[in-house]
């Protein structure tokens, strides 16, 4: 696949008038509506995204009449907010736009459409039994999984439909996919951005943030939704500690992940970065904090129990399964739970004191082949050892309340894999430097 310009390199483009909003709509438009993009979108809005482009101001609006997507679970005004699912296909429109929507709209956004995803965003793997599963766009090889819950965010991104893809992150959904299809995913600390308009999975974890080509893209588009600015700093890395934690990260790594981060390093650390082991055992605590469900369970069945009641029948089952393990967990577990999350999230915090950030591999694995994950009760064992796989590394960050982007380490000849860059809660602007660092170093060594 031929590489896609970021939304910065185009902007300027279109600010020297080397490029015009209604040609570079009419591209996005004809990525949309190609087979790469099949199963990508629920719903598409080529109309509505051509007038936003021709109304768009480049000299004053960031995103300059480019094209945006939007998850099928943030409020579009006018649109039904589905969350991938037929259980609310019959709900009312909604009256107004999710908070979200409206910062990138008056941004300049031309919302091209609604973007497919796991059902109810209840999945790493992006598997939907209802409107199709859209391929990873980057793998040529076989039809490998897109990543979720953003599934049809990051297809969007990478095949050129949108230069941004608006997502959420619960436990990976954002930087999973971007880690799976050469993206740059950036999950922010959570009070950073409102989730008003938003059809809830965890209230405690959800996330709103997006999908990009690039880290400047990804602070770009931060900013707009958390409606500030992010502090600047050309500082090297030489400058930051970081830290690599042996526990729980490297489990069942594939070679190719492997090689991946390792040469990752090496290229860092030739360039100066001071990186050291850090364990930290308290990760190997996750499992068995979250046991009986976690927060997802017993958030998303106290919004779904209602609904059950009537349409259980329609739910993926797979989605199904995990909601219902939500019916078990008591007012005292859940209290229990929320206390032993505050007292895990300040042991990690202590043990992180003294590091800028910490480098993982974003998932342990590539993209696996679709085919043996694609819904039916013969594939479920598959389908949820990699959805833990995809998910384990990831939720870290959410349960830590923390902030975390994922960005491309592979070579061309490579399958997609991504480094996460992590911290814990409003440590977001320091992340985004060291990222920015890291992606410019990268990036020289390509051929």
């Amino acid at each position: 696949m031929t590489p896609v310009p970021d939304l910065h390199t185009t902007r300027q483009r279109l600010l020297a008038g080397l490029a015009s909003p209604a040609a570079e709509i009419g591209q996005a438009i004809a990525c949309a509506a190609s087979s790469a993009c099949a199963h990508a979108f629920l719903q598409t809005d080529f109309d509505g995204a051509r007038a936003q482009a021709a109304a768009a101001d480049p000299t004053r609006q960031p995103l300059a009449g480019l094209a945006v997507s939007v998850k099928d679970l943030f409020d579009v005004a006018g649109q039904v907010s589905r969350a991938g699912s037929v259980v609310l296909t019959d709900a009312a429109p909604a009256r107004q736009d999710a908070v979200a929507v409206a910062r990138l709209r008056a941004a300049g956004a031309a919302l091209i459409g609604r973007s497919n995803m796991s059902e109810f965003a209840y999945s790493g793997v992006g598997v939907n039994p209802h409107h199709g599963t859209p391929a990873n766009a980057v793998a040529t090889d076989v039809p490998r999984v897109p990543g979720g819950s953003s599934s049809g965010a990051a297809v969007s991104v990478a095949t050129g439909a949108a230069f941004v893809g608006l997502g959420s992150d619960t436990g990976g959904s954002i930087r999973i996919p971007a880690a799976l299809q050469g993206l740059v995913g950036f999950k922010s600390t959570q009070r950073l951005v409102p989730l008003d308009g938003t059809v809830p999975l965890s209230s405690t974890l959800d996330t709103a943030c997006a999908i990009t080509r690039s880290v400047r893209d990804a602070i770009t588009v931060h900013e707009i939704l958390a409606a500030r600015r992010v502090t600047r700093s050309a500082a090297p890395l030489s400058a930051y500690r970081l830290a690599v934690v042996p526990q729980v990260m490297f489990d069942g790594i594939d070679a190719t992940v492997a090689r991946g981060f390792e040469r990752t390093l090496r290229i860092l650390r030739d360039a100066g970065a001071r990186i050291e082991e850090l364990p930290l055992p308290a990760l190997g605590e996750l499992a068995g904090l979250q046991a009986s469900g976690g927060f997802a369970a017993a958030e998303s069945y106290a919004w779904h129990r209602h609904l059950l009641a009537d349409h259980a029948a329609q739910y993926d089952p797979r989605v199904l399964s995990r909601i219902q393990r939500g019916a078990t967990i008591s007012a005292a577990d859940y209290i229990d739970l929320l206390q032993a999350r505050r007292g895990w999230i300040a042991r990690v915090e202590l043990a992180l004191a003294g590091f800028d950030a910490v480098l993982s591999p974003t998932v342990p694995i590539v993209a696996p082949p679709l085919a043996g994950v694609l819904p039916g009760s013969e594939h479920d064992e598959t389908f949820f050892r990699i959805n833990g796989l995809l998910l384990r590394n990831p939720s870290v960050v959410n349960m830590l309340d923390g902030c975390a982007i994922s960005l491309p380490c592979h070579t061309p000849d490579e399958l997609p894999v991504g480094l996460m860059v992590w911290q814990g809660a409003m440590r977001d602007d320091v992340v985004l430097n060291i990222a920015q660092q890291i992606e410019n170093l990268l990036r020289q060594q390509q051929p």
